[in-house]
């Protein structure tokens, strides 16, 4: 087992186009995941948000209320239309009063290939290895949980927006 990597695939029932949007559009992305971002996606840019509890499952929705109002930031680190879209950040920052800005951050990739019955979607994790050992499994427990989720927050969201 890779203490360096996460990796979640699911097959989502919807068209590619519906699925990058849901990827690739902050607002879609924000609503399903459980972020407000400040601005758009494009590649390079720094983003800052809030956690806000996320619109498509209510039990999740009550997980992610502790955080509620937790400043939140990524770096886009490359999008490539209608297949892959990546980004940086600090993983499980969310400890109050602790300065994460000097910690290496991870890589997330989120890459569509065509699968029968719809598209699959691969989300990929990586960098765990240079989280300073004080917190790095915790991060890597936490996300690797909260990833589960995303697959089933997307999947979710596809099919009532669809």
């Amino acid at each position: 087992m890779s203490t360096d990597r996460i990796e979640k695939t699911i097959v989502l029932r919807a068209p590619r186009e519906r699925v990058w949007r849901a990827i690739s559009d902050a607002k879609q992305f924000g609503s399903w995941f459980g972020v407000a971002f400040d601005g758009p996606f494009a590649q390079g840019a720094r983003l800052t948000g809030r956690i806000v509890p996320t619109t498509v499952d209510a039990e999740v929705a009550k997980m992610q209320e502790p955080y509620a109002g937790k400043a939140f930031e990524w770096t886009v680190e490359a999008i490539e239309p209608m297949q892959r879209m990546s980004f940086r950040w600090h993983p499980y920052a969310v400890e109050e009063g602790v300065d994460y800005s000097k910690e290496p951050t991870t890589l997330i990739e989120f890459v569509l290939t065509d699968a029968a019955g719809g598209i699959l979607l691969t989300i990929t994790e990586s960098g765990f290895d240079q989280i300073p050992l004080a917190r790095r499994a915790k991060a890597f427990k936490a996300n690797e949980g909260g990833w589960e989720i995303q697959t089933h927050l997307i999947e979710k969201y596809l099919a009532k927006t669809s």
